[in-house]
């Protein structure tokens, strides 16, 4: 963990500060038009800011799903375990009642680096639980390992019961997964492997090859620059989309949570960088702005 604070104190200040020296704060990048959004929570920063440039029940606690293999992949790393050690696929312990299939075979050997691939830009479950489950202590170890990270990162509205976000008790808030992002953008192998567009992943005990392909679609797309990506989906938590994408030549961190259907976060993207760059950011669809008003109904 200390490692971890030193890259606090000299990793995420700098950026902090790169991203204002730039002209990225919320004043300076005021939109003239609102932004209608299909996702019921969000928020959107320079990358490594505090202050928002659109915020939107921001500090509501919820589900978030697959976005906890964001944080798996950054203890795994603050960990320092060997990235080319070879682990055996078990089973997932529990699914917290979840349909939660993998075409990964027991007993298969990978490597950590192709778990970490295979959970950040397919979101593969069993991939994912893996990597916990080899992990000094075990599960328990790693899930509280995840909530110490948190708390060091200052994610007070935040807390991990499972590593893979199979557990509708994975919770936080789009302004600590702002926190979240900044952090885990300071790996480069994070970022590169969650915006890896398709892998085909070849094993050799057993032998068979499976292919992979990137959960969020702008990955492929040669008119976006994905710098960070990680989706997520449970009934509880809807649709969602941690994204770091660069706009206008600066990264921008965006935090979706909750919208129904595959593509939405990704319309709620493209009506992102429209309202950065001062154009018409467009409709939500009739059935997207039902289900954000339903939810938001079920609130009060």
């Amino acid at each position: 963990m200390m490692k971890f604070k030193h890259m606090l104190r000299a990793g995420l200040k700098p950026l902090l500060l790169t991203c204002l020296l730039l002209g990225w704060s919320s004043s300076s990048m005021a939109r003239n038009m609102e932004l209608p959004l299909a996702s019921v929570y969000a928020a959107i920063a320079p990358l490594g800011s505090d202050e928002p440039l659109f915020s939107q029940r921001a500090d509501h606690v919820v589900p978030i799903a697959s976005l906890t293999k964001l944080m798996t992949a950054l203890v795994i790393l603050e960990s320092g375990l060997p990235l080319d050690e070879t682990l055996e696929i078990g089973r997932i312990s529990n699914t917290f009642g979840k349909n939660s299939p993998s075409r990964l075979r027991p007993g298969t050997r990978v490597n950590r680096l192709d778990l970490m691939r295979m959970s950040l830009m397919s979101s593969e479950n069993l991939a994912t639980y893996t990597l916990a489950a080899n992990y000094p202590g075990g599960v328990p170890a790693f899930v509280s390992a995840m909530n110490a990270t948190a708390a060091l990162l200052g994610m007070s509205q935040t807390r991990f019961t499972d590593p893979t976000g199979l557990s509708p008790d994975n919770i936080s808030t789009a302004r600590d997964l702002l926190i979240l992002t900044a952090a885990v953008y300071q790996y480069p192998v994070i970022r590169d492997l969650s915006v890896q567009g398709q892998a085909d992943m070849h094993f050799r005990s057993p032998v068979y090859s499976l292919a992979y392909t990137n959960t969020n679609p702008l990955t492929r797309n040669e008119n976006w620059n994905v710098l960070l990506s990680k989706t997520g989906y449970l009934s509880e938590a809807g649709r969602c989309l941690i994204m770091v994408a660069e706009i206008q030549g600066q990264p921008v961190a965006m935090v979706l949570l909750d919208s129904e259907g595959l593509r939405t976060p990704i319309g709620d993207v493209g009506r992102i960088n429209r309202w950065l760059r001062n154009q018409p950011p467009g409709e939500v669809p009739v059935a997207a702005a039902e289900y954000a008003r339903s939810r938001i109904q079920a609130m009060r």
